[in-house]
């Protein structure tokens, strides 16, 4: 049994912000069903890169559409058709959650916005997911995750001093927003049990992109002071940044006076603690450029690994730089157990991330993502009663 046993989800969402909160519901025991539109699907269902069946071709299956829609039920139906989007509303009436990411007011035309849901299901916990909020000057702004990281300033803050902002790889606002709303669908669902009062939500790309910025933000707001790039190097603290050695780059973190003192004696260069140019944090900040060069004379000369095995030993924090290769082969990633094989509908195992959510009592049970439009018939069935001549007509007029 999990915590969310017995919730259910009705999930219009797609992409990454929006399944990336559905998929934690899943995990959690609730049962999530996923609209999809018919023959097409989630966007991301068409995504590269692709699973690879036995003789090395691409399946069906995109990595993207895996990472995102762990544990949910595929269900086709086509809104923008009367009779498609009845039967969300009737799938509405027996929800619990209702999730979705589209355009703000653009679900308002099918009745499916939160006037039209809450009118049918008041109890009804509705999260609307968009870029810039459901009302403002911006809100009819289309949103991706780059976008927000240039809006929210997080772009003006990563690359190197003396070269252009950067985005970070991974989509991090997406996923960011996705945890937002599962946070406040929770917050939401405890509420409704306490009070039996159901509730809209107004989850923003935004909100949660310049939230992120935390004490850049105060920074700024209190002081005036406007963050800079500072590359891999921390801004209040040296050394601490990527430094070279005889094979790979790794990171190396001080953050007090003992620490970089630890770091001297580790790498045969004591002489550096005392010296005046670097005897404290304020002044080897003011000389970085010199030291950083006396430090990569010593660290050149052994291999990141031992490096890291000998700082760790005297309480230094250091890291290798690990593609995705090295993550999977981290011993202490393995013990976690963060690379996880399940059975796929498709026939094949397939290996994903596993949840980070950890729970001693009722531990996140781990379900394949879904085939498009799998459950559509033993939904629409089971819940809604549907009979098989109505299955038929249905898909006979492209609906689901």
């Amino acid at each position: 049994m999990g915590i969310l046993t017995g919730v259910t989800v009705l999930d219009l969402s797609r992409i990454a912000a929006g399944p990336s909160c559905t998929q934690m519901l899943a995990d959690m025991g609730a049962t999530v069903w996923k609209i999809e539109r018919p023959g097409a699907g989630d966007d991301t269902r068409r995504i590269r890169p692709f699973l690879k069946d036995d003789q090395g071709r691409d399946t069906l299956d995109s990595a993207f559409f895996l990472a995102l829609n762990r544990g949910k039920q595929s269900i086709t139906i086509d809104i923008a058709h009367p009779d498609g989007a009845a039967l969300v509303r009737d799938l509405a009436a027996k929800a619990d959650i209702f999730v979705e990411n589209y355009k703000a007011g653009g679900l308002s035309k099918y009745g499916l916005d939160y006037a039209g849901i809450s009118a049918i299901n008041p109890g009804i916990v509705y999260c609307s997911i968009t870029g810039f909020g459901q009302t403002g000057p911006h809100a009819a702004r289309p949103a991706y995750d780059s976008i927000m990281q240039a809006t929210a300033g997080l772009m003006s803050m990563c690359g190197e001093p003396d070269g252009p902002p950067m985005r970070t790889a991974i989509n991090m606002v997406d996923l960011t927003t996705g945890y937002v709303a599962c946070v406040s669908i929770l917050a939401a669902l405890l509420h409704k049990r306490g009070t039996g009062q159901g509730q809209s939500i107004d989850t923003a790309m935004l909100d949660a992109a310049v939230a992120l910025n935390a004490q850049h933000a105060v920074t700024w707001l209190t002081l005036g002071e406007i963050p800079k790039r500072a590359g891999n190097g921390a801004p209040n603290t040296f050394p601490s940044g990527v430094f070279p050695t005889r094979d790979d780059d790794m990171i190396v973190v001080t953050a007090n006076d003992g620490q970089y003192g630890a770091l001297c004696r580790v790498i045969g260069r004591p002489d550096l603690i005392d010296d005046p140019r670097y005897v404290t944090n304020t002044v080897r900040r003011q000389n970085r450029a010199d030291l950083r060069a006396e430090l990569i004379k010593s660290l050149v000369e052994k291999p990141a690994a031992e490096w890291a095995e000998l700082l760790e030993a005297a309480g230094v924090a250091s890291a290798p730089i690990n593609a995705m290769d090295g993550v999977f082969r981290d011993p202490q990633v393995i013990h976690r157990q963060l690379a996880l094989t399940m059975a796929h509908a498709s026939g094949r195992d397939v290996t994903v991330a596993r949840s980070p959510l950890n729970f001693s009592a009722t531990p996140v049970e781990h379900r394949a993502p879904p085939l498009l439009g799998a459950q559509t018939e033993a939904v629409l069935t089971s819940v809604l009663g549907c009979t098989a001549e109505r299955i038929a007509s249905l898909r006979a007029a492209k609906v689901i």
